[in-house]
């Protein structure tokens, strides 16, 4: 029987991604439908709904300020049924917080009914996002950028801009912050402290900060700069602003930076500010295995050592022994999954480090590039964008590593899956329940699962109660990302 398809245009309705994405999720959910999309009407969303069949024709009247519902199900009534649920969450109420309906048409209109506003939290689209965070940054508000898909000549006049008047622009792609206490996109719940951190990663910021809280340390801010703000391109224009911010915090007594390699010249002018401060840093370039820094700075290879450094070399978890836990691996070969980039780069260098070779579709320096027949261990990053067009990030919903969990778990030279469970505000109500019930019967095999979580109790999911999902279902759980692969590491070891 041919699929049914139904489109309908919202015209001038907008609704941020991160909602659209949590709305489409629902109704894809629904019975007899095989998808759905609720989109901003982008050329690049038309193209991801035409692609994935959810548009009846090519030509639906609606531009890019338009909302566009597509669903595509095996049958009339189950389409229309879809329909009317859309319907229904799109026309539910959105609230102040005052207790009255509140829905802003302008700009204008959210600064006026909010005039003690200084900062603004822009998910739109990428097409719209540098034209609304201008209108924002003009009326003297500071920009974090959620949004990705912004070009980076946008990116570089934005902050350009925002540096002439004073603010910063933390993004585009900026998946974490915590400004004054408060956690922003993907963020936890950690306790006030003395240690800032700048982030150019989101996953690996909230790693960080996460470690630091289990440690017993606190957070001053922690601000993110876009992954792309340490290129040449960018030249480190909100690096070096947060930097001056956080030296003049005096809240703050040590900033950790995280990021990538960052090109050459902006190194130089990155290293040569952290020089020019009296406080203490701590830095971690993933994917590096050195730097040359300032006798106020330690370089950290990884995130855990980051973590403990920023603590005063206090050693974290001392009490965990992977040869405790250990248990012999059934075939020589791990696939790691990762919800987090940052995590999955982390894993990269940890395996590198130790001798193994290792391929990814986001390799860092040193790791062979993902393809077939390869002997070599896979990490693959699932929030890359070949995995999320047109879907929510794997943090927003679990499903999306389903399908690649179950291949890895089929795959008889796949001896450990490697996992990471990352929650906090944004991030999914319950990933490691989610885990546990995709992986179902194959957690009886031979196959070892091994388990991390990103998070911490205050959390809304709760960490002790995500890992006691994973341990009740036999997956081996670790304190950190890096304790993971270290783990793995032990199991490979004991295989032989």
């Amino acid at each position: 029987m041919r699929s049914v398809i139904i489109n309908e245009v919202r015209h001038g309705f907008y609704l941020d991604s991160v909602a659209l994405m949590r709305y489409s999720k629902t109704i894809a959910s629904m019975d007899g439908v095989e998808e759905a999309a609720l989109m901003m009407a982008s050329p690049s969303n038309r193209q991801i709904m035409s692609d994935a069949g959810l548009l009846n024709d090519v030509s639906v009247d609606a531009e890019g300020g338009d909302l566009i519902v597509g669903i595509r199900a095996s049958n009339t009534e189950a389409a229309e049924t879809a329909r009317t649920e859309a319907n229904l969450i799109l026309d539910q109420p959105t609230t102040s917080g005052l207790g009255e309906a509140w829905r802003p048409k302008s700009i204008r209109a959210a600064v006026k009914i909010n005039p003690e506003a200084n900062l603004a939290l822009i998910s739109v689209a990428g097409d719209f996002a540098a034209a609304e965070a201008r209108k924002f940054l003009r009326r003297g508000l500071h920009v974090m950028m959620f949004s990705d898909n912004v070009s980076i000549t946008d990116e570089l006049s934005l902050k350009k801009e925002a540096r002439d008047l004073g603010l910063l622009v933390m993004g585009p792609d900026c998946g974490t912050a915590i400004i004054n206490g408060t956690p922003l996109a993907f963020a936890n719940v950690v306790p006030k402290g003395s240690i800032g951190v700048i982030g150019a990663s989101g996953t690996g910021t909230q790693e960080i900060t996460c470690l630091i809280a289990q440690g017993g340390g606190g957070i001053s801010q922690t601000l993110g700069v876009g992954g792309r703000d340490l290129k040449d391109e960018i030249g480190g224009i909100t690096t070096l602003m947060a930097l001056d911010a956080l030296d003049a915090d005096p809240d703050t007594c040590h900033i950790v930076l995280i990021s990538k390699p960052p090109a050459k010249t902006v190194a130089d002018k990155v290293v040569a500010r952290i020089g020019a401060s009296k406080k203490t840093f701590t830095v971690c370039f993933i994917g590096a295995t050195d730097w040359d820094l300032p006798t106020n700075a330690t370089f950290a290879s990884s995130l855990k050592l980051a973590s403990e450094n920023a603590l005063g070399g206090k050693a974290l978890f001392a009490n965990f022994d992977v040869n405790t836990i250990a248990k012999p691996a059934s075939a020589a070969k791990v696939c790691g999954l990762f919800s987090g980039g940052t995590l999955c780069a982390e894993i990269q260098t940890l395996f590198i480090s130790a001798g193994l070779s290792v391929m990814s579709n986001a390799a860092i320096p040193g790791v062979d590039t993902l393809s077939e027949n390869s002997t070599a261990h896979t990490i693959i990053d699932l929030g890359s964008d070949e995995y999320t067009q047109g879907r929510p990030h794997p943090m927003i919903d679990p499903s999306v590593r389903d399908g690649a969990l179950e291949t890895a778990m089929a795959d008889t030279s796949v001896g450990i899956v490697l996992v990471d469970v990352v929650i906090g505000y944004g991030a999914y109500e319950d990933p490691a329940g989610h885990l546990v019930a995709s992986l179902g019967t194959s957690l009886s095999g031979s196959t070892l699962v091994i388990a991390s979580v990103t998070g911490t109790d205050g959390d809304p999911q709760g960490r002790l109660s995500q890992i006691a999902k994973l341990e009740a279902a036999g997956i081996l759980v670790a304190p950190s990302n890096a304790d993971a692969a270290e783990l793995a590491l032990a199991c490979l070891k004991l295989a032989g």
